[in-house]
């Protein structure tokens, strides 16, 4: 069985305003059995990963749960450059 997330198409939404944020595309594809839809696609912004990894964290037992990337504190439209890495990261 195979399974593959990709994030890809970072979007700036809000830019220019205070409440600007980047969400990102989210991509499965998969042939597993355990999955009804073999692929699905979702736009899900930073904070929503950040509380995926909370709730995997709480379930994964001994199993290790990858760091996210670092968190801008000011977004100031940021650089393309820290939206790929994070998306990287991501």
């Amino acid at each position: 069985e195979l399974t593959t997330v990709r994030v890809q198409d970072p979007r700036v939404q809000n830019e220019g305003s205070w409440n600007s944020y980047v969400d990102y595309k989210i991509f499965l594809h998969t042939n597993s059995k355990a999955f009804t839809a073999k692929t699905s696609c979702v736009r899900r912004r930073y904070r929503e990963f950040v509380w995926l990894k909370r709730q995997l964290q709480r379930n994964a037992g001994l199993v290790p749960v990858p760091d996210l990337p670092g968190k801008s504190t000011f977004f100031v439209g940021s650089t393309d450059e820290f939206i790929e890495k994070r998306r990287q990261g991501l």
